[in-house]
């Protein structure tokens, strides 16, 4: 009996040890973060905790809020889980209006941010238009498309986001009906010599109804792609300005669709034409009310949102995100609001005990330099996650950085890390790392901000 009693007393003394051990660490390589002339005008938060107790590790600046980048997509991809449920699944349905003689097409969608993406076999663009048209096969005459709107307003760009971003592919915003995720190609070609004007070759796809002009200049070669779209504030035309490398002849960037319903509905007018039926009469109509006279054909059905979820937080899509919180809005008020998802997600969290302050934000993807998170927040949102019975899904959809499985985060000044980690002695623990206001290179950061984590390892 006195054997066993000193064999747990040996136990609990090297518990003890081990967290002394890992707190002192972490106070150490944590202060030497600090003192980086990285950090000289900036500001820095941590925040570690076991995963299995809760008790905290380590924090620093963990009550403060700070731009969490796209670590925030953490908060929107547990909130979607909670509101959602994990096999919830997107739908966009397609029929006709109108009598036997003569028809417009009618398009009930619903969001859905996958509709024509390359992620999944089932939402590729080709896939999807064949199924639509031959649904149509045996319908009258077609003129005409009538889109029902219900509660999606026309606004796709939430409040917060930089004239920078939104004409580029990563600030693609949600509109009631997305396509290809909202992105294209667009093909550029350089001078030969330094300040020598680019041309633009192509776009892919095929844009309509908008064109874009170039005011891009050549720069030094090995200089990378430092050239961003510019939406107009009125028109249908766009310009790119900056500067990509000399003697590239098939240069490529990627630009946000500033009218994904229209580039669908044309692209669909011009696969019907393919197939031998064109229609009389290309023109949308956005309504915002039920058709009574119409006859539906087709269901398309997103993947679910688990695999959604996937993505999001693997390839950090600003789109899914922002689509998720109107959604969030559509399903619980009947309108899909940026604003009221955001108050949706806040009030979640306040019952949950994170309170309002904690959740300062605007957006659900994190490109808004004005949300304010604090670490605290964010680490509590992934103690949550991990007692769901979706947690294997979302655990699956996060990067791996470092030797650890965490989402990171990246906008002007900012760089973030949050997620779990099982140290070699079984531990694991549950963090988030930001940094705000830095000063030089990102990856120099970055790989001092790796060094503080392995004291998790």
């Amino acid at each position: 009996m006195k054997n066993l009693f000193f064999t747990f007393f040996l136990i609990n003394i090297s518990f003890v040890v081990v967290a002394q051990n890992i707190n002192s660490r972490l106070a150490s390589s944590f202060q030497t973060f600090e003192r980086d002339n990285q950090l000289v005008n900036g500001i820095t938060s941590l925040y570690v905790v076991e995963a299995n107790t809760g008790k905290v590790v380590f924090e620093k600046n963990a009550s403060i809020g700070l731009a969490p980048a796209s670590t925030q997509k953490l908060l929107t991809s547990v909130t979607a889980y909670e509101l959602l449920g994990k096999d919830f699944r997107y739908q966009t349905q397609f029929g006709i209006s109108g009598n036997h003689t003569s028809a417009a097409i009618f398009i009930k969608p619903g969001g859905d941010p996958t509709l024509g993406s390359w992620r999944w076999e089932q939402t590729k663009e080709q896939n999807v238009l064949e199924r639509i048209t031959k649904a149509f096969s045996g319908a009258a005459s077609l003129q005409g498309f009538l889109i029902e709107q219900m509660g999606w307003n026309f606004e796709t760009i939430p409040g917060g986001w930089t004239w920078e971003d939104i004409g580029n592919y990563y600030g693609a915003g949600p509109s009631v009906l997305n396509w290809r995720e909202n992105q294209f190609d667009l093909i550029l070609k350089s001078g030969n010599s330094l300040g020598s004007p680019v041309s633009i070759v192509s776009t892919t796809p095929k844009l309509y109804n908008y064109s874009l002009s170039s005011d891009i200049t050549s720069a030094a070669k090995g200089t990378g792609d430092k050239a961003y779209i510019y939406f107009p504030l009125s028109g249908t035309g766009g310009i790119v300005r900056g500067t990509i490398p000399v003697n590239e002849n098939k240069f490529t960037i990627s630009g946000a669709m500033p009218n994904p319903a229209d580039q669908f509905v044309f692209t669909l007018a011009e696969a019907f034409k393919n197939r031998g039926k064109e229609l009389q009469d290309v023109k949308t109509i956005m309504i915002d009310s039920l058709l009574t006279n119409k006859k539906l054909l087709h269901t398309e059905v997103s993947p679910p949102l688990d695999s959604i979820i996937y993505w999001f937080n693997r390839r950090s899509i600003n789109l899914y995100g922002e689509a998720l919180v109107k959604t969030f809005s559509y399903q619980k008020t009947n309108k899909a609001s940026t604003a009221e998802g955001i108050k949706l997600v806040k009030e979640f969290w306040k019952v949950k005990g994170i309170p309002l302050t904690e959740l300062n934000i605007y957006d659900g993807s994190g490109l808004s330099p004005l949300n304010r998170v604090t670490t605290k927040s964010q680490v509590t949102v992934l103690q949550f996650a991990k007692k769901q019975n979706w947690y294997h899904g979302f655990y699956a959809s996060l990067p791996e950085f470092n030797g650890m499985k965490m989402k990171s985060g990246t906008i002007n000044g900012v760089k973030g890390f949050a997620g779990y980690h099982t140290a070699k002695n079984g531990t694991e623990y549950i963090y988030s790392f930001i940094v705000n206001n830095y000063n030089g290179s990102a990856s120099t950061l970055v790989q001092k901000m790796y060094k503080v984590l392995d004291e998790l390892k």
